[in-house]
């Protein structure tokens, strides 16, 4: 199978114009020069063989213009002076970047005859990538540009006659050389063999260094990921050396853009679907607390302190917060009591980047973004792979009739946990490998995997599974950073068989690796990608999508497009929010994409339509008119960034452009709706501060009204112990079942958009697996229960060991303890209401009505307020929390009946032994006689659906008890007794 390449995609093709079109103007031309005239492999002659080179006829002023004419084409900002020849293309990872700067050596040399070009790469990983690519697209580029001659090599120092035919060949040469091979150069010649061999004197070559041959040619640089070419200065002399004609400079995540000439971000391929979707999935134990979970979130120098992720007991229900926590902080304190946190008080707090990490005095050590506590991490690695596996098949039964053949790649931390050694240095199988292929025999049996196996025996597991790793000396493979000499036998191996990879002739279908392909290594067919790592993954995201983001090939070679084809599962070690997140991140940081922000130029390659039907671009300087304009009418801060005004003036279609732009307003407004993103906001200029109706406020009604509801409560409660046991215990029996804890497969879909990086809410799945027994300690039940309800512990065992509900316990303890809470709790809610009885504190115990006059109380005009009518309430508008208060402030304000109402502030609580209530409104109805009635109304019943079982209605009704205690005229009403307000008066 040979991989085919398309020569007419758009985005390739400007791509390259992009570069070409830089030397316009340029004629065909080449610079001539000496070289040393080989006899044998030993002597020179004396006489010299022509050398031919690169040469560049162009001005600086010409090629400045050449410059800013394609940026504007391309909407870039315009360079405003060349500063170098150094020019940069900027394509996400899998649209083709190796394939766009080979194709436009060809058209270089089709326009302008250049015939010296280096490829410098950073790494093994991509010289080889780069190497393989020559390889596989010399058939297409001869037929493409009808047999031109062209030869390509890697620089090898052992083969220097390479270096003299590229300095004087006429044809196309292509060198690749690794940034490594030149970078050690010397200015002291005692120091020479420091140097790297193409900076050494040669007597082969006439007793010349090598690069003096390369640097007499004037050669092209093409550097691929300049942000790890030339990125110290060392290695910037060393790129000096070459004497380059220009540097061209290929990259998805450049660190310093020098000329932009093209850009295809992240956010344009996603767009254009030229790369897979993203789909994140992640593993997790759903409902446990039983063991310390401890996540090291941030530290922070001033003050020094670590912000860290806990269970804590809140209100006898354990939650998961971030807290922060100083030297000397005790967990078990923070968790509000907690066992299992028990000698983990913070001994130190470790600052320095990169390593940042929090000790206990226990002398456990929890590194930055590392979570301990969260299950067992061996099994949920396990199910990793088991995932994987089900994702594998699953996208196989799609594909597989399609042509189109199904790889998995696994990251994992450790070799020796794939592939180890035993004392007689025999090859033997790692847990990972282990665990592979127990799941893949266990998966692979079910029936509508059959089909699958047709011409595989799937009993074969070791050949569909194998790692690619580099190896020492004697043949072990061992750990490796991908750049070291070694590493060049795991890269032969994969690329060598990248076609073959692609065919079902090929049993071999899950490649696990190191770090080693973490970069210039692809597969178009890689659609699952598991990290297997003791804790988060280290790896950066772009670098784990990158290597499964290009678009699949089927059996013919041909690319299939379409993202109901290629979609790139990733088995991540955190949530899908979080991945989201990071990866916004990093292409904010790496790509200099500035979600949501608008900038100077952005509006510039507009296309106009003159009179005579020509195209022209609108211009950067009416883009920078556009701009400023934003920012006048306070549409963008002063960085740019969208704001909620704008966003609200598109979406109620009264955006308006400066009036000479009128007629491209549509396209202007496009741009911008582009990059805002969501225009669902609330209008900050709609935000309003609620002031008192002085009229009513001081009016002799309200004073009447608060005269009624203003006293203060004392209470105590009466109740049968024997009783309060025997409901605890009926209904832990009936209602608390707790199973074992259980594994949850989480998968949801990233869309990437110039808002940023977004959740597809509607391809969010959860899935429960299942799980083994998790080990873990009994917490002290009996203490927990006693300090949330203040039941004695005879009380407590009486209740849990007749409730005969203890295995729940042993299941899942943590989750037992906060739902035998909850039923004690509810039980002795209706003990108390049954029981309570309230006592007036005093006449001189009350809330002074002057406290309205200290709050202030701000809302939102279009969302959350409604407008009072005048002399109807103490408030010129009326804040709701949900649909039913605002029907009812509405519904207050048109009934006639309704003499003056308000809603009851925060601070107006009563007290209960449930905890405080407050209610919602205060009524006075006026009837026909005259006769004034009093309410305190509670509007929460149809969202609670109000039951004497719940907390929330047992607080009503000792509010109940609370009034009638103060005062015989007034009366608290649950909305649930009555349909219609209206109906009831």
């Amino acid at each position: 199978m040979k991989i085919q390449f398309e020569n007419n995609l758009e985005y390739q093709d400007r791509a390259i114009s992009s570069i070409v079109d830089i030397f316009e103007g340029q004629e065909i031309v080449q610079s001539n020069f000496s070289v040393a005239k080989m006899t044998n492999n030993l002597f020179y002659s004396t006489d010299n063989e022509l050398g031919i080179g690169n040469h560049l006829e162009l001005l600086d002023d010409e090629l400045l213009a050449n410059v800013q004419n394609i940026q504007l084409r391309n909407g870039l900002p315009q360079s405003q002076k060349l500063g170098s020849m150094d020019f940069s293309v900027e394509m996400e990872t899998g649209t083709g970047k190796t394939y766009v700067y080979l194709k436009t050596i060809f058209e270089l040399n089709k326009q302008y005859g250049f015939t010296k070009f280096i490829i410098v790469v950073p790494s093994i990983a991509i010289k080889e990538g780069t190497k393989k690519t020559l390889e596989i697209t010399r058939d297409h580029f001869k037929t493409l540009f009808d047999n031109t001659p062209y030869d390509y090599f890697v620089y090898d120092s052992s083969n220097l006659e390479q270096v003299r035919d590229f300095a004087t060949s006429s044809d196309i040469r292509i060198m690749v050389i690794n940034i490594d091979a030149f970078r050690k150069s010397f200015s002291d010649p005692t120091k020479e063999t420091k140097a790297n061999i193409i900076h050494r004197q040669n007597d082969r070559l006439g007793g010349l260094r090598p690069i003096e041959f390369i640097a007499s040619t004037n050669p092209i640089l093409i550097i691929d990921e300049p942000q790890s070419v030339d990125n110290t200065v060392r290695a910037k002399e060393a790129i000096e050396t070459l004497n380059p004609l220009c540097s061209l400079r290929y990259s998805a995540t450049h660190s310093q853009k020098f000329n932009l000439m093209y850009k295809l971000d992240s956010i344009d391929a996603y767009e254009q679907q030229l790369v897979k979707q993203i789909e994140v999935a992640n593993i997790k134990l759903e409902d446990t607390s039983n063991k310390a979970y401890i996540s090291l979130v941030s530290v922070k120098a001033n003050p020094r302190s670590a912000k860290v992720e806990i269970d804590l007991n809140q209100s006898g229900v354990t939650k998961r917060k971030t807290i922060t926590v100083k030297v000397g902080d005790d967990l078990y304190e923070k968790s509000k009591g907690r066992d299992v946190y028990d000698g983990y008080v913070v001994n130190d707090i470790y600052l320095e980047k990169g390593s940042e990490y929090i000790e206990f005095l226990n002398q456990e050590i929890i590194k930055i973004k590392e979570t301990v506590g969260d299950g067992d991490n061996d099994y949920i690695k396990r199910l990793q792979i088991r995932k994987t596996i089900e994702e594998h098949l699953e996208k196989e039964l799609r594909l597989k009739p399609r042509g189109i053949k199904v790889l998995s790649l696994f990251f994992i931390d450790k070799v020796a946990n794939y592939r180890a050694y035993d004392e007689q240095n025999n090859p033997i199988k790692g847990k990972y490998a282990l665990w592979f292929e127990e799941e893949f025999k266990a998966i692979s049996k079910r029936p509508k995997y059959q089909t699958l196996f047709e011409k595989i025996d799937r009993d074969d597991v070791e050949s569909i599974h194998d790692g690619y790793f580099a190896q020492d000396s004697k043949g072990r493979v061992k750990d490796s950073t991908g750049k070291n000499k070694d590493d060049e036998s795991a890269f032969d191996k994969i690329m060598k068989n990248k076609e073959r990879l692609l065919s079902f002739d090929e049993p071999l279908r899950f490649i696990f690796s190191h770090s080693a392909l973490k970069e210039g290594w692809d597969n178009p067919n890689v659609f699952q990608i598991c990290t297997l790592n003791e804790t988060t993954s280290v790896m950066k995201k772009r670098q784990e999508i990158g290597r499964g983001l290009r678009l699949c090939v089927d059996q013919d070679g041909q690319r299939v497009r379409g993202f109901d084809v290629n979609t790139l599962t990733v088995m991540a070690n955190e949530s899908y929010e979080d991945f989201a997140r990071a990866l916004q991140k990093e292409i904010e940081d790496e790509e200099g994409i500035k979600f949501g922000v608008i900038e100077e130029h952005l509006f510039a390659n507009i296309p106009v339509e003159k009179e005579n039907g020509d195209i022209e671009y609108f211009g950067f300087t009416n883009s920078e008119v556009v701009y400023e304009y934003l920012k006048q009418m306070n549409y963008i801060d002063s960085r740019g960034k969208i704001q909620d005004t704008l966003k609200t003036a598109i979406k109620e279609n009264c955006f308006d452009v400066p009036q000479e732009y009128e007629a491209l307003k549509s396209d202007i407004t496009s741009v911008i709706t582009k990059i805002a993103g969501n225009l669902n906001v609330k209008d900050a200029n709609d935000k309003k501060l609620i002031t008192l109706n002085k009229e009513v406020y001081l009016s002799d009604d309200f004073k009447a009204l608060w005269e009624q509801i203003k006293y203060k409560t004392t209470y105590r409660v009466e109740f049968d112990e024997a009783k309060l046991i025997e409901e605890c215990i009926k209904h832990i029996q009936n209602d608390l079942t707790v199973g074992k804890i259980k594994y949850l497969y989480s998968k949801a879909t990233n869309k990437i958009t110039k808002a940023g990086v977004e959740i597809v809410e509607d391809t969010i799945k959860n899935t429960p697996l299942n799980s083994q027994i998790i080990d873990f300690n009994l917490p002290d039940i009996i203490t927990y229960i006693q300090n949330e309800t203040n039941l004695t512990r005879r009380v407590i065992v009486d209740i849990l060991i007749k409730s005969k509900k203890l295995q729940g316990f042993k299941n899942n303890p943590q989750k037992f303890i906060d739902g035998a809470i909850k039923i004690i709790k509810k039980v002795m809610s209706i003990f108390v209401v049954d029981g309570i009885k309230y006592q007036k504190l005093g006449d001189e115990f009350y809330y002074a009505q002057e406290c309205f006059e200290n709050q202030e109380l701000y809302g939102y005009l279009s969302s959350n307020m409604v407008e009072n009518r005048p002399n109807k309430s103490i408030y010129t508008h009326t804040v709701y929390d949900s649909n039913i208060e605002k029907n009812f402030a509405l519904e207050f304000n048109q009934n006639e009946r309704v003499k003056l109402f308000t809603k009851l502030p925060s601070w107006f609580k009563i007290n209960t032994p449930l905890g405080s209530y407050n209610p919602d409104w205060a009524v006075v109805i006026e009837e026909e006689n005259q006769e004034k009635l009093y309410f305190v109304l509670e509007s929460k019943g149809s969202d609670l659906g109000l039951d004497i079982k719940t907390s929330e209605s047992s607080k009503i009704a000792c509010a109940k008890k609370h009034f009638k205690e103060i005062s015989t005229e007034v009366e608290l009403v649950q909305s649930d007794k009555f349909k219609n307000f209206s109906e009831h008066f």
